[in-house]
């Protein structure tokens, strides 16, 4: 099968869809197929892949590579992208990655336009909260983690308590955890927690946890990558994920259930999803519950135990091989 990918973005920047794209397109490679992916991000570094890479491509090579595919794909609707497969028709996928709408919830004319684009394609969703959100059919099938890159280490022992991972802006509710650090105070429970990131809120969230009377209890560490990263998350017992939106996935919680961390997330939009039976969820923006989910497992660790227990079969169903072959045998049935 020989199968275009329209990424706008792509290698060298390295966010969450850039890098899911750039996995299905290994994985696609690997198990057989031939694959071309257009972008419109330069790359001085000339980086080489298995597959092709063209990299801001005329209208007349757009067209070329439109005809050359079996099946044009797309991870989330790119309205400029869309113009060679309306000329050359070709069976269009698209995978759903966010939701389609403005941050109040309305939808503006793009919006409006990027729903009516998915009824003329077959459609995936990566959380049953996205398929839901759709107004057209859609197969879920989850996004993958990079379980080369994360994963647990036998000889670490496990001594800090809470870690969270991310950008540092207000909608990441990393201020939801130091609020519930002083209930858990008040009950006698004095976590360590280690905040993994940079971002704008950096500096206020280290003056609110000094406000709060916990400062002596959080690590702020900056941005970790590699194995240095893979090493200090299994450092960890708890992973928290407390976004205030609504996150369509959050891959997050994948990664560190890799590391053999319990998570606790925000049970709005997909999050649920990706932490599936191992960890427990909480209403986005209640202190409170994530305070009580907290303490609850602080205190009984068997209940880590359990839910440590139901990782290694939840992995599974994430594994870059598995999600890229449930893609591929979507496309072959578009052409069959």
């Amino acid at each position: 099968m020989k199968v275009l990918i329209y990424s706008p973005s792509f290698y060298p920047n390295i966010g969450g869809l850039e890098t899911i794209i750039e996995s299905l397109a290994y994985e696609f490679t690997s198990q057989g197929h031939t694959v071309k992916l257009i972008s419109l991000t330069p790359d001085e570094s000339n980086k080489m892949f298995p597959f092709e890479v063209i990299r801001c491509p005329q209208p007349h090579q757009l067209l070329q590579m439109t005809r050359w595919c079996n099946v044009f794909f797309q991870g989330c609707v790119s309205l400029k992208g869309l113009w060679p497969n309306l000329l050359i028709r070709r069976p269009l996928v698209i995978a759903h990655h966010t939701w389609y709408q403005r941050s109040d919830g309305s939808r503006g004319w793009q919006d409006r336009l990027k729903h009516i684009v998915a009824r003329f394609a077959t459609n995936i969703a990566v959380s049953h909260a996205i398929s839901k959100a759709l107004s057209v059919p859609s197969t879920i099938i989850p996004n993958s983690y990079r379980e080369n890159l994360f994963y647990e280490i036998s000889d670490i022992p496990r001594f800090r308590d809470l870690v969270f991972l991310g950008r540092l802006v207000s909608d990441k509710g990393v201020s939801l955890i130091l609020d519930s650090l002083v209930q858990l105070k008040s009950i006698g429970l004095t976590p360590s927690l280690t905040i993994i990131g940079q971002g704008p809120e950096q500096e206020t969230l280290r003056q609110q946890a000094k406000a709060n009377g916990v400062a002596d209890q959080v690590e702020f560490v900056g941005s970790q990558v590699g194995l240095k990263l893979t090493q200090l998350l299994n450092e960890h017992r708890i992973m928290v994920v407390p976004s205030l939106w609504d996150e369509p996935f959050g891959i997050v919680a994948l990664e560190g259930i890799a590391c053999g961390c319990v998570v606790v997330g925000s049970e709005g939009g997909g999050l649920k999803d990706a932490i599936g039976p191992c960890g427990a969820t909480f209403p986005n923006g209640d202190g409170n519950v994530l305070a009580a989910t907290l303490a609850d497992l602080l205190t009984h660790p068997d209940k880590l135990a359990t839910y440590r227990a139901n990782a290694q079969a939840h992995l599974t169903r994430h594994h870059p091989s598995t999600v890229a072959k449930s893609y591929l045998q979507l496309m072959e049935a578009t052409i069959a």
